[in-house]
């Protein structure tokens, strides 16, 4: 994975409030190749990661999942999800925040994945 564009936004994932929001194509770039790389790493159709807009892929071994709303899902925003692929936020925390809406027994599997990159 070329960390490059998660390297781009990372004053900013470390510190929203503290440094101007990234260009939307840097961040979509930098989310998109971090949910891929966890798909990599956990390939499978047992959980859909959800980072909306920009993103959505299935992953974990176990049963697939075709059709209608997957009974394992794991959603969160761009911010929050780059904050959890570089290690810069818990994933125990980010549940218990509301920042991640996680439905189904498998999803806390992406917790074990988590940090997909270190900076």
């Amino acid at each position: 994975m070329d960390i490059s564009s998660v390297a781009a936004v990372f004053d900013w994932v470390r510190d929203p409030s503290g440094v101007e929001k990234p260009p939307r194509a840097l961040l979509a770039d930098a989310v998109r190749g971090t949910v891929r790389q966890l798909a990599q790493d956990a390939p499978g159709r047992t959980v859909e990661v959800r980072v909306p807009p920009f993103v959505a892929v299935q992953c974990i071994a176990g049963p697939a999942h075709t059709r209608g709303t997957p009974p394992n899902v794991f959603e969160t925003d761009p911010l929050t999800w780059l904050q959890l692929a570089t290690g810069e936020l818990l994933l125990d925390a980010a549940l218990a925040d509301g920042r991640v809406q996680a439905s189904g027994q498998r999803v806390t599997e992406v917790g074990r994945l988590l940090p997909v990159i270190s900076l």
